[in-house]
């Protein structure tokens, strides 16, 4: 296909590269990441896989795979390859990966000293005894592995590269970075303690690679490229991986690995946040080392700039973009850059919403792309979608995230939407919450609907347009879709409270709403957080960048404490104490009498008083679901004003993350004008057959 209108800037972009005996189409290259699918729902890993094949990128790798049953991280759902069994599950997968052309590669892991085995029950292996260390603090230790392991552990590498081979994978990636894989924990001096050869000096501690490296080539090397993957820097002082060594390493073994996959530090530093980390972050730390190795290089950053992307190749930094968040947000971003459709893509807002799926152990969800997993389970592709129904116009209330996804899903399956708005602006809550410190990425979700929006001739936006349920059934629209959001509650009213707090108005109370529209409080402040996401400790920072003298008041054990999920808590919790907020954790609030807080103990109850100007409270959120309920009682009126549907949706449904709200947008879109399904399952998951028992 002949690409005029491909910005000519961005032809390098688009050339080949060899990784060993095999030829990527592009330097477009999908890092490993995980997606909540793992063994437990590998089709739809698979297809989330294939649809980015499609998109056009040159290099996919699966997630961690599990390489050996001796070594596996339960509760976490990865993928596995224990044995031949498990070879057809990821073959289905390199299928996908391969059919629109790209390379696919599977990344092989032991997680050693990251390696619990709740589940086989096999006594863990690490390169030197010491506990567990997971997410978990699982009070299990691994033993040492003596000669005999080490040469069986080799081994195993070599059975798994041969299953890969098997299954179709054109790439393997031996893992070694973020701290969990066995290659960093040889070559870290803070895991391998050894004194023996595989010990000691860098040479030794390099020596394990080395031999995988090269026992693994001899078997498969002659079709299969062998990346390695490290961590730039471990950052954990003098103990760790430092870049000075990742640097010695690399100029020492300049051509061991096919490819050199350079990753930073531990997860949170590699896959950090937008609030934490800017694009290309790890700019410096990778530059430089292409020129110690006549090898490729990639390296990772959350690139979603084009531009960006250009600088990092033609500076002779990196000869692949890798990516992980941005091909999630938006699986057609190489195709969209080759078309010169820059302004279609939908970048990255660094939310980490994605990873919370691994973290929690269940099927992963993006912000920007609702479709992200749901490729699958419920067909849905995030460029293509089914023709509109048998009915025509569609009036979406409230230009939210969902409001936006549902009337660009609408306009796209080609219905005439009309999307009205109480404010002067679109985004709903998006538009406030972009304004709070570090927050600004997060804009994206607004702007990239709204441009596509302004695109659409089927498509009419009215502002300041506050609607009521009379004023609905006048203007006769045949589906009416309310994406009203919430509100925060004033009155304590979340976990640790399921009635309002007893509060006598003797000290001034705010609520989040209230800071978003610069209605601030001055001197001591008390922000009392029962909603434990990112709120609470944005609110903290904003108001200390004010002057104010701020505590964060929380019942739970951390700062922000679901944010460990988007790999951010412990960033908030140091940030916050760098700038002077005052902690309380483990603390709730009983009550507010006498211009004082009464705060209590979350184990003993025990209290004590707080003396504060003002209170912040960071609750929960109340649906602004009063239109639709007013539409209920009038649903007798329905059939003569035209109306065929109401659908609540969002916040104003059921208040939760911004990515639950572009899913329930889509989900909308997508579901408008289909056959009711009953109590049928509404996606496909995979089911064990048990032919005997």
């Amino acid at each position: 296909m002949d690409y005029m209108d491909r910005d000519s800037r961005y032809d390098i972009l688009f050339d080949t590269v060899d990784i060993g005996p095999v030829k990527s189409k592009n330097r477009f290259y999908q890092v490993p990441h995980c997606n909540g699918g793992g063994y437990r729902d590998p089709s739809a890993a698979a297809e989330m896989r294939g649809i980015k094949s499609q998109g056009g990128w040159g290099v996919i790798f699966t997630e961690q795979c599990e390489m050996h049953h001796s070594s596996e991280i339960t509760p976490f759902i990865e993928l596995r390859l224990w044995d031949d069994a498990d070879i057809p599950m990821i073959a289905k997968m390199a299928d996908r990966m391969k059919e629109y052309g790209a390379l696919a590669g599977i990344q092989l892991a032991y997680s050693g000293i990251n390696g619990p085995n709740l589940y086989t029950k096999e006594v863990p292996l690490a390169v030197t005894g010491m506990p567990i260390r997971t997410f978990t603090n699982d009070p299990v230790s691994a033993r040492s592995l003596d000669k005999e392991d080490i040469k069986n552990l080799r081994r195993w590498f070599v059975n798994a590269a041969k299953r890969s081979k098997t299954a179709g994978f054109n790439l393997i990636c031996l893992y070694g970075a973020h701290g969990f894989g066995i290659f960093q924990h040889f070559l870290s001096t803070a895991t391998n303690q050894r004194t023996d050869e595989y010990g000691g000096s860098l040479e030794n501690r390099a020596r394990f690679v080395k031999e995988v490296v090269e026992e693994v080539r001899n078997e498969v090397g002659d079709t299969m490229g062998i990346t390695l993957r490290l961590s730039l820097d471990e950052m954990i002082g003098d103990l760790g991986f430092a870049n000075s060594e990742v640097r010695d390493f690399v100029e020492m073994h300049q051509d061991l690995p096919d490819l050199w996959d350079l990753a930073h530090g531990a997860w949170e530093d590699c896959s950090g946040p937008s609030r934490f980390k800017e694009e290309a972050a790890q700019f410096d730390l990778v530059t430089g080392i292409r020129k110690l190795t006549s090898k490729p290089i990639v390296g990772v950053g959350r690139f979603t700039s084009p531009d960006v992307m250009v600088k990092q190749i033609k500076s002779g930094t990196l000869d692949f973009i890798g990516c992980a968040r941005p091909s999630i947000a938006d699986p057609f971003l190489p195709k969209k850059i080759e078309e010169g459709r820059i302004q279609d893509i939908r970048e990255c807002i660094g939310c980490n919403i994605c990873i919370t799926g691994d973290m929690t152990m269940s099927i992963s969800r993006c912000t920007q792309n609702p479709t992200f997993m749901e490729e699958w389970r419920k067909g849905w592709h995030p460029e293509i979608i089914d023709p509109k129904g048998k009915t025509s116009k569609v009036l979406v209330i409230g230009s939210g995230p969902a409001g936006l996804e549902a009337a660009l899903a609408c306009s796209n399956r080609g219905y005439d939407v009309t999307l009205t708005e109480a404010s002067k602006i679109l985004g709903g809550r998006v538009a406030k919450e972009r304004k709070l410190p570090g927050l600004s990425a997060w804009g994206r979700v607004a702007d990239y609907r709204e441009y596509q929006l302004s695109q659409k001739p089927n498509v009419e936006t009215y502002l300041e347009s506050s609607l009521n349920a009379d004023q609905v059934l006048e203007f006769g629209f045949e589906n009416v879709c309310i994406a009203t959001g919430s509100t925060w509650r004033a009155d304590g009213v979340s976990r640790q409270h399921v009635v309002p707090i007893v509060n006598d108005n003797s000290i001034n109370l705010y609520t989040p709403d209230d800071i978003m529209n610069d209605k601030l409080p001055t001197g001591k402040v008390v922000i009392y957080d029962d909603d434990h996401y990112y709120m609470g400790g944005v609110i903290a920072e904003k108001l200390i960048e004010k002057g104010c003298d701020v505590t964060l008041l929380t019942p739970c054990a951390y700062v922000s404490e679901w944010s460990i999920n988007t790999l951010e808590q412990a960033e908030i919790q140091k940030r916050l104490i760098e700038m002077g907020v005052e902690i309380e954790l483990n603390r709730g609030l009983v009550s507010i009498s006498n211009s004082k807080l009464i705060s209590n103990c979350t184990y003993t109850q025990n209290e004590k008083e707080i003396e504060t100007d003002n209170l912040v409270m960071v609750a929960s959120r109340k649906p602004q679901d009063q239109l639709y309920k007013d539409l209920l009682l009038k649903k007798t009126e329905w059939i003569d004003a035209g109306i065929t549907s109401v659908k609540l949706i969002g916040d104003a449904n059921a208040p939760g993350p911004i990515a639950w709200a572009t899913y329930a947008g889509h989900r909308y879109a997508r579901e408008l004008d289909t056959e009711e399904i009953g109590d049928a399952l509404p996606f496909r998951r995979e089911i064990a057959n048990l032919s005997e028992y």
